[in-house]
């Protein structure tokens, strides 16, 4: 039987400074848009402040879950689909066997 080696680079999730790739970076162009924008001294601090306090938090999420958006995304499409709480036509009492 001949065995196959998966290497790790193949699976692993694509995290930057230890949060997802897509919010780190999302994250950084709102923080630069504001430090640009504003042209101003607080703008530059609040934009970097805003940016320290976003990493901090997705890597929270990170460490959570590496695909959290995702699948709180997939969550948000699919409420209407498989809601949480029962429909009126159910019939009350359980199952009857």
């Amino acid at each position: 039987m001949n065995t196959v080696p998966i290497h790790q680079s193949l699976h692993r999730h694509s995290l930057v400074l230890g949060a997802e790739r897509e919010l780190v970076m999302f994250s950084a162009l709102i923080a630069f848009l504001v430090g640009v924008g504003g042209m101003t001294g607080i703008a530059a601090v609040s934009a970097a402040v805003f940016w320290l306090s976003a990493v901090f938090v997705l890597r929270l999420m990170a460490k959570a879950d590496p695909q959290m958006s995702k699948i709180w995304m997939r969550h948000i499409r699919q409420q209407d689909f498989y809601s949480a709480r029962s429909s009126r036509w159910r019939r009350q009492g359980g199952f009857r066997c």
